[in-house]
Parts: structure tokens; C-alpha cells; sequence
């Protein structure tokens, strides 16, 4: 499949054709798994205090004719704490047990529990790829609710990487016709409920996200725009392609980036990126260079010895 090349003025300068991962058949279940296990190494462990409701000392001894018992008095065989005794009278309240005043609970949230959910790496590059191919179907942009113009799907020029403002940025979104997603995205609504009090009042709506080839200006120039992202092709993820869950996102190839997935095959199953070539072992290396030893070494070994004895 091929798409067309815009540069930053509008400009048509050709056509590029599309990877491989952009042919992938899209998979929603695929795509959900490897957003929530991003999202569950995130979560924060909770948990009770530990001796939480067991501070107190309720010790009773259990035998027929100890003095502090409760066999014969008539009450019920809960653990206790004595508030205060006069002789053989004794004041005590139930402690301890989870029906108590002031107890532990009987089931509480442990703080060593690992809330982590596990994705085989062949599946959540799956997850990718699917997520990656959404990027170029209309119909899911538009449903996540993104305004795009009538020109898209294309790919942006290599020379969109050097712009280095934020303000031009924002202009050369303008010039591609995403001035109503920018003006959609600037708008934030106040949280309902008591997520107010809990650090995320507002609601901030995503919108184009900018993939690049490596670590160029447009990266941090692009920040300071609400709902817009840059990252670079190798560092993509599930989350960052389908925010919620929801693939189609709104987002802008430059070439270099399409090159960078073609070159390394990255969330291929034979992918091998910049950083991660296999390199062979250095004991291999050194077997490989021992001389080979012929087949009259050992006889003459042998004639050494006997003269020596």
C-alpha cells in the first residue's frame, strides 16, 4: 500500500510504501491484554499496616481451672483484653478477632501482592503491529473521536524531526488542516466524583501523537502542546497507539521512521534493532581458533613417557 509524502508547508513530495507491520490483521483482544499490562505495572501495591488490630495482648489461658479463664462464667470463648480486675472480678472487652472493636480484618489487602499481568512477547508485538496498522484506517480515527482533514491518512517529510519551537509546531499542525483537533483537545473538563481529591481533576483528551525516526527537537517541542506526543518507532507500545484500549489513534509517520521499521523489522518476529544485534560468544570464537591437533601428537606422547620412566 502505498501513501503519499507531505512536507511541513502542505506540499506534496511523492508517495512512500507502507512496512509490512502495517498489514496486520487487526486483533482487539490482543491489543486490550498488552494495554492493561502496562497499565497493572503501574499500579501502586496497597495494603493493611502490618499488626494492624493486633497491638493489644488478649492472652486467655484455655484450661478447665486457671484462674484467668473463661470456662464457667457464662460468656462467649472470643479472645479478650482485660481493662481492669478487682480480686476474681475481672472487666475485659473482645480483642483480636475480626468481629471485635478494634480487631484485624479478617481478609485485608496484602501489600506484597503482585498485581502484574503477564503478555508473551510474540503476542504484544502482535498487539503492536495490530495497533500500528489501525493508525491508517479512517473510519477507527474518527470514531475515537479525532477531526482529520480530508488529505489523511499521509506521512510527513523527514524535516518535520528539526523543528525545534512549539509554536511552529503548532503552525504546521494548523497548515495540515488538525486546527479543530487542536482546539478539541484544548478543552478540559473537571473529574466527577472524588477523583478530584486524588491528584487527576482534570480530564485532558488525547490527540496527535508524532512518530519519529530518533531523538530530534520535535520530540520536546511537541510537549508543551495539549494532547499532542512525540516518541520514536522503536519505543511504541500498546498504550501509546490505543489509548484505553481503543486503536485508531490519531498519529503522523515521518519517512524515517517508516525506514526504521523496515530496516530492522521492529515487532517483527525476526526483529533485530540497533542496540539488540546478535553478536557471537567469545568462547566460540576461541574454540574456533585452536589449532587442531593431528593424529600422531598422542603416539609420540606416549614414547615420551616410557623413556622417562
Amino acid at each position: 500500500m502505498k501513501i503519499k509524502v507531505l512536507d511541513i508547508h502542505k506540499i506534496e513530495k511523492g508517495s512512500k510504501e507502507l512496512p509490512i507491520q502495517f498489514g496486520e490483521q487487526i486483533r482487539w483482544d490482543l491489543i486490550q491484554r498488552a494495554v492493561l499490562s502496562i497499565q497493572s505495572e503501574r499500579r501502586q501495591a496497597y495494603g493493611v499496616k502490618p499488626g494492624a488490630g493486633l497491638r493489644q495482648t488478649s492472652k486467655l489461658s484455655r484450661r478447665r481451672r486457671d484462674y484467668k479463664g473463661t470456662y464457667g462464667i457464662g460468656i462467649s470463648r472470643v479472645p479478650r483484653k482485660i481493662m481492669s480486675r478487682n480480686g476474681t472480678r475481672i472487666n475485659w472487652v473482645g480483642a483480636i478477632a475480626p468481629g471485635t472493636v478494634g480487631g484485624r480484618s479478617a481478609h485485608p489487602p496484602k501489600a506484597e501482592k503482585n498485581w502484574t499481568q503477564k503478555i508473551n512477547e510474540r503476542e504484544n508485538r502482535k498487539a503492536i503491529r495490530c495497533a500500528i496498522s489501525a493508525t491508517m484506517i479512517t473510519g477507527l480515527i474518527k470514531r475515537r473521536g479525532h477531526l482529520i482533514p480530508k488529505e489523511f491518512p499521509f506521512v510527513l517529510d523527514n524535516k518535520a524531526e528539526s523543528l525545534q519551537k512549539t509554536k511552529d509546531v503548532e503552525k504546521v499542525l494548523e497548515k495540515l488542516g488538525f486546527t479543530a483537533e487542536l482546539e478539541r483537545t484544548a478543552k478540559s473538563k473537571i473529574r466527577s466524583g472524588k477523583g478530584k481529591n486524588r491528584g487527576r481533576k482534570y480530564h485532558k483528551k488525547i490527540g496527535p501523537l508524532f512518530i519519529v525516526s530518533a531523538h530530534c527537537p520535535l520530540i520536546r517541542a511537541a510537549k508543551n502542546i495539549p494532547g499532542v506526543d512525540a516518541v520514536r518507532a522503536q519505543d511504541l507500545n500498546a498504550e501509546i497507539l490505543a489509548p484505553g484500549c481503543h486503536a485508531g489513534r490519531l498519529s503522523l509517520w515521518t519517512e524515517g521512521a517508516l525506514d526504521m521499521l523496515e530496516k530492522y523489522n521492529i515487532f517483527m518476529d525476526d526483529f533485530e534493532g540497533p542496540k539488540t544485534q546478535k553478536v557471537k560468544p567469545i568462547e566460540t570464537k576461541i574454540e574456533a581458533a585452536k589449532p587442531v591437533k593431528s593424529a600422531k601428537t598422542p603416539k609420540i606422547i606416549k614414547k615420551t613417557v616410557k623413556k622417562s620412566v
